[in-house]
């Protein structure tokens, strides 16, 4: 017998991949109309985000879904989310590094023309699909990229330090990826300074 899911069902199937979140559009996809969208949101059954953005109200909260509401809002016309975590997010979420920062980073296309929010930090510039990896409905930058875009930004030497040990201890980089990786002149400074450091603790703990 043939099953046909529900408005609700499909909605949910969605809003499942994106911790429970969705859009407008998404919404209309899953069947709902834009009548529908006033009385969910009456009924307390949808939490209106932001604009075009909701959230199923009894869906488990998570401690990324920020990261799920910003890739949302950075969507295109076509309705593609724009933003990749990236920066000092993306060390949070790859655990380089015991920064915690108090706003969202993220990168955008060069194009990208809306204003970046209060808690939120906008960087401009291309990422290429082998520099990101996909999470539960975003896009965060890989550690090596993440790395590189730290360098490349008022990051502290410190920090940054840490953050490479933690990638090469983990085995998500090699000295090599990093040596290799094409990155501005200030970044490779930064990065050369990181090495030369780590090479000398090193020395002096086998002397030990």
């Amino acid at each position: 017998m043939y099953y046909e899911k529900t408005k609700k069902q499909k909605l949910f199937e969605i809003a499942s991949l994106q911790q429970g979140y969705f859009t407008a559009k998404q919404a209309i996809t899953a069947g709902f109309s834009y009548r529908m969208h006033y009385h969910y949101r009456q009924t307390g059954e949808w939490l209106e985000i932001d604009r075009g953005i909701f959230r199923l109200a009894q869906f488990p909260n998570s401690p990324d879904e920020d990261y799920v509401r910003w890739s949302l809002w950075s969507r295109d016309r076509k309705g593609q989310p724009q933003a990749v975590i990236s920066h000092e997010s993306a060390l949070s979420i790859h655990e380089l590094s015991d920064i915690m920062p108090s706003k969202i980073y993220f990168t955008v296309p060069p194009g990208f023309r809306k204003k970046a929010p209060k808690n939120c930090v906008i960087h401009r510039g291309k990422i290429s699909n082998d520099e990101k990896e996909q999470r539960e409905g975003f896009f965060v930058t890989d550690p090596l990229r993440t790395i590189i875009d730290s360098a490349d930004s008022n990051f502290s030497i410190d920090y940054l330090k840490q953050a490479v040990q933690e990638a090469c201890n983990k085995g998500m980089i090699q000295i090599i990826d990093i040596v290799s990786a094409e990155m501005s002149e200030k970044a490779k400074e930064k990065i050369m300074a990181v090495l030369k450091i780590i090479k000398k603790e090193n020395c002096k703990n086998s002397v030990k």
